[in-house]
C-alpha cells in the first residue's frame, strides 16, 4: 500500500508503512518503506535511522544518497560529504553514483562552494548525461549557476533540455508508480511461519488432532507477541547509531527552500 501512495500522498504512505514497521519490524522491506517515506515527507531524522537499520538488516548501501541529502535536510552538509567519501560510496552503481553527485553539489552549495558544486557534477558517469536523470543533472547545474549569479548562463542551459524531461526532473508530471503491496508479502510471510510452526496431526486419533489445534492457535498467539517484540528488538538496534543521531531533529528547511535546490 506504502509503494501505492508514495507519489500521490506520501503522508498516508507514512501511516501505512509505519503500521507495517509494527507487524515486522525485522523484515527489511518494511523499515525501507518506513525510511523512503519519511523521507518524502520531510522527517529527515526518522528517515537516516530507518535506513541504517536496513543496511544493517540486508548490508545494502543503495540507499547512501538519500541517507547523505538526510544529512543536508538536517543542515549537516559536512556529514553528507563524508558519506559521499565512505568506502560504501564505491560499491553504488552507476545511477546511484549519479544521484550521490547531485547531493553532493548541493551540500558545496550548503557550504558557499560553488566552484566545488559545479565540479561534482563534471564528474557523473555516462548515464547521468541522457535521458531524465541527465536532465536532473543539468537542472541541478543551472540551479547552481543561479545561486552564482550566472542566471543567463542557466536560463541557457535550460533552455537545451527536453521540456518534458525538464518536467520530469522537476516533478512536475505524473511518474508511473510501481505498485509494490507490502501487506500482502507480510501476509505471506507470516502464513509461511505459521506453517511451519504447525505439528503434524494423526488423523486416527481425535483427541490428539483437537489438542494439535489448540497448540497451534497458541502458537499463532505466540508468534504474533513475538512479532511485538522483534520490532521493539529492532527499534532498540538503532541504539546503535544514538552517538550520530542525538542531534538530529525533525525541523528542516521548508518544502519551497528545498524544491529551488532541485538536487535531492
Amino acid at each position: 500500500m506504502a509503494g501505492r501512495l508514495i507519489d500521490t500522498d506520501p503522508e498516508l504512505a507514512y501511516e501505512h508503512a509505519q503500521a507495517a514497521v509494527r507487524r515486522a519490524g525485522r523484515v527489511d522491506v518494511a523499515r525501507e518503506a518506513a525510511g523512503l517515506t519519511a523521507y518524502r515527507t520531510g522527517r529527515y531524522a526518522e528517515a537516516l535511522r530507518e535506513l541504517r537499520t536496513v543496511r544493517r538488516l540486508n548490508g545494502s548501501s543503495e540507499h547512501l544518497p538519500i541517507m547523505a541529502d538526510c544529512e543536508r535536510g538536517l543542515g549537516r552538509p559536512e556529514r553528507a560529504l563524508a558519506l559521499a567519501s565512505s568506502d560504501e560510496a564505491a560499491t553504488l552503481d552507476d545511477v546511484g553514483r549519479t544521484e550521490l553527485a547531485i547531493v553532493v553539489s548541493g551540500a558545496r552549495v550548503d557550504l558557499g562552494e560553488l566552484d566545488a558544486a559545479l565540479a561534482a557534477l563534471d564528474q557523473v558517469p555516462a548515464v547521468g548525461t541522457q535521458g531524465e536523470l541527465g536532465a536532473r543533472v543539468l537542472q541541478a547545474r543551472a540551479s547552481v549557476l543561479e545561486v552564482a549569479g550566472r542566471t543567463e548562463e542557466a536560463a541557457e542551459l535550460l533552455a537545451g533540455i527536453d521540456a518534458s524531461l525538464l518536467a520530469a526532473a522537476l516533478g512536475d508530471q505524473d511518474d508511473d508508480v510501481v505498485v509494490y503491496d507490502l501487506t500482502e508479502e507480510l501476509d505471506d510471510l507470516e502464513d509461511a511461519e505459521v506453517d511451519a510452526d504447525e505439528p503434524d496431526v494423526d488423523e486416527s486419533d481425535a483427541d490428539d488432532a483437537d489438542g494439535s489445534a489448540e497448540d497451534a492457535e497458541d502458537s499463532a498467539e505466540a508468534d504474533g507477541a513475538d512479532e511485538d517484540d522483534v520490532a521493539d528488538e529492532a527499534d532498540e538496534s538503532d541504539g546503535v547509531d544514538a552517538a550520530d543521531e542525538a542531534d538530529d531533529v525533525d525541523a528542516v528547511p521548508s518544502a519551497g527552500e528545498r524544491a529551488a535546490e532541485g538536487e535531492r
